[in-house]
């Protein structure tokens, strides 16, 4: 299926905040070296910092409600990589970006699909609280192709372009034979393991 594409989204460094959400912390004016700092400094707290141009979000450590959905997604995943035989490289939530880019993040899941490469090919985030540093920002200045934004059990995907904007799409253009729509109604399941089997059964029962 031919992905259904809207006009390219302009990408502000900052998102701003929901009222019902709690912020992340935001320092600004931060060199890499006063980052690189901030790592010595919060390296046993659990605490995941993301930077852009001299802007540091400091993001508390995860929650369950940020991990539980965030295991469904990627088993499911992986779980259909696997059924249909394609080749990809598990990346966790490995620190992507370097001085020279004056940006880095550390996803919640990534991917290299076909073989592995420096940049990966999928970030998947996801979305428990609002604010702070616009993420599309930095994925798009490190040339990841694809980015999936999970919030609320929806599942938004975005593709770069050739302008370094992203477009929202309908469907995955990595692996177009996965239904998103299928994957986001299971990350709702209350059950992580009913949500997996359950998943698994219905891809096994559209193959050919």
């Amino acid at each position: 299926m031919i992905a259904q594409l809207t006009r390219p989204i302009s990408i502000p460094l900052l998102r701003q905040p929901e009222a019902q959400n709690p912020d992340p912390t935001l320092l600004h004016n931060i060199t890499w070296e006063q980052l690189e700092q901030l790592d010595l400094i919060l390296e046993h707290t659990g605490n995941r910092l993301t930077y852009i141009d001299g802007i540091v979000e400091i993001m508390a450590p995860p929650s369950e409600s940020h991990e539980s959905p965030k295991s469904t997604v990627s088993n499911i995943v992986e779980v259909f990589l696997r059924d249909r035989d394609i080749r990809f490289y598990v990346r966790g939530s490995e620190t992507q970006g370097e001085k020279k880019d004056g940006a880095r993040i550390e996803p919640d899941e990534c991917y290299s699909i076909g073989s592995k490469k420096p940049i990966p090919d999928l970030a998947i985030e996801i979305t428990v609280t609002s604010g702070g540093i616009n993420k599309l920002a930095i994925y798009a200045r490190l040339q990841v192709p694809e980015v999936w934004f999970w919030e609320d059990g929806t599942i938004e995907v975005y593709c770069l372009r050739e302008n370094d904007l992203y477009e929202k799409v309908i469907n995955s253009e990595l692996i177009p034979d996965l239904d998103i729509e299928l994957v986001a109604e299971h990350s709702r399941m209350a059950d992580q393991y009913d949500a997996i089997q359950s998943f698994s059964q219905k891809i096994r029962n559209q193959k050919p």
